[in-house]
């Protein structure tokens, strides 16, 4: 750094500027005025300024949120108009979506079963646990309904209006809450004494190539199967992760092989007489009859996910007391708590009954006409539902059922079973207990 007169100037002149500020009022001489009113000017100056930017920064502010609403107002004429000259209505959402959404809603307590309620007896099980099953088979016997064997059969009966309707996905006061979900869009015909089910085709020719398919996955296999013995004979003894591996493989295709004898043999048994032919040729015509029009929709037997939702829709079938009951409840719930009432399961086949039964569902009860093949039985999923909720559905539901309206039980996995009585009262007792007899038998 320099030593020299101009570092020494620049000392002075900040010493000169330290000796002012710090000295009282009264020794500044000569021009302290002046310093005051300089210093007061550049005050107000810098307020003013600081002011007009406060006010630029406001209606530059102002200034956005109007134009945003002006743009939004643009938009909106703009799309009004599109729609006006295109004929297209601007999208709305879907008031289903909307309904599940309600549904699901996050209520902010504890729902489901982790929601502290009390169960009325009603919805308890009976002492006797087979008097639940046979009240309702009692019912069925009574008023002369049979459950429909398989989708072909519950087709049949949709089309001649066996006393079945069609319950909207939503409804007053309810929404469908996954009806159908297992439904695989397989057609197939289901023999109900030996519970096997097997593949429907439209005609000769399609049987056929499904014969021919067998036969050429049969020689596939086999194939592939020799050549894993053939690896399996080169290794050494030594190799063992290597001939587990194939020994693995060589045990995966025996079953594939066996699985495709297992269909050949199915298809010569029920396919193997003209007669018998000509009957499940029948009954896919029926399937096919009903999805060319169903309530002006058609549905593509040959695509898998079209004939999963044909399927589906079909199980949205229930008879009118049913209807009117899952209305009653669903109304008085959408009123108290403003949220659709969820139903989860109405009419089913008796191979769907053992579908669910064989994927895992306890409540798919193995009796001789399950209570949902009748059409008369629907359930409630109160998995979301507060104990406000749950309480309120289960009082409801306990009165009727002390009415003689209905038989219902809380299930496991978040389920109230309700069955109506079609006629509004219980069946005749001599019945109930010559079923409750029979099922102790084992018949």
């Amino acid at each position: 750094m320099s030593e020299g007169p101009g570092r020494e100037a620049d000392d002075r002149d900040l010493q000169d500027e330290s000796s002012q500020t710090s000295a009282p009022p009264g020794e500044r001489g000569a021009g302290a005025p002046a310093a005051r009113a300089f210093k007061d000017g550049r005050r107000r100056a810098l307020a003013l300024t600081l002011a007009a930017l406060c006010a630029a920064a406001v209606a530059f502010g102002l200034y956005l949120g109007y134009n945003a609403r002006f743009r939004r107002r643009v938009e909106k004429r703009v799309q009004d108009v599109g729609s006006a000259i295109t004929g297209s209505a601007t999208p709305t959402a879907d008031p289903y979506a909307l309904a599940v959404a309600k549904v699901e809603e996050d209520r902010g307590e504890a729902v489901g079963r982790q929601a502290a309620v009390e169960v009325p007896a009603e919805l308890k099980q009976y002492k006797e646990p087979r008097r639940f099953l046979a009240i309702q088979e009692a019912t069925a016997k009574e008023n002369g309904i049979g459950p429909p064997r398989d989708f072909a059969e519950l087709a049949a009966m949709i089309e001649a209006g066996h006393d079945l309707v069609e319950v909207p996905r939503l409804g007053r006061g309810y929404v469908l809450f996954g009806v159908g979900l297992v439904a695989t869009g397989e057609l197939t015909h289901y023999d109900d004494r030996r519970a096997r089910s097997v593949p429907l085709f439209a005609g000769d020719d399609e049987l056929k190539s499904y014969e021919d398919k067998l036969k050429a996955d049969g020689a596939r296999l086999e194939t592939e199967l020799k050549d894993a013995g053939d690896r399996l004979k080169a290794l050494g003894k030594k190799e063992r992760d290597a001939r587990a591996q194939i020994n693995t493989e060589i045990a995966a295709k025996k079953k594939e092989i066996e699985g495709v004898g297992e269909k050949e043999k199915l298809i010569a048994d029920y396919y193997g007489s003209a007669d018998a032919r000509a009957e499940l040729f029948k009954e896919y015509a029926t399937l096919a009859a009903l999805a060319r029009d169903f309530g002006g929709r058609s549905y593509d037997l040959g695509d898998t996910a079209s004939a999963r939702e044909f399927q589906a829709r079909m199980l949205s079938f229930a008879r009118p007391p049913a209807l009117a009951m899952i209305e009653e409840l669903g109304a008085a719930y959408e009123e108290k708590f403003g949220r659709p009432l969820p139903v989860t399961s109405l009419i089913r086949t008796q191979e769907y009954q053992r579908e669910l039964r064989e994927a895992g569902n306890p409540n798919a009860a193995n009796v001789g006409v399950p209570p949902h093949t009748t059409g008369l039985a629907f359930d409630i999923y109160y998995h979301f539902m507060t104990a406000a909720e749950q309480q309120f559905v289960m009082d409801m539901v306990a009165g009727l059922e002390r009415d003689g309206r209905v038989e219902a039980l809380r299930e496991l996995r978040d389920h109230y079973h309700v069955f109506v009585f079609p006629e509004g009262r219980r069946p005749e007792e001599a019945l109930v207990e010559k079923e409750i007899k029979d099922s102790g038998k084992g018949k």
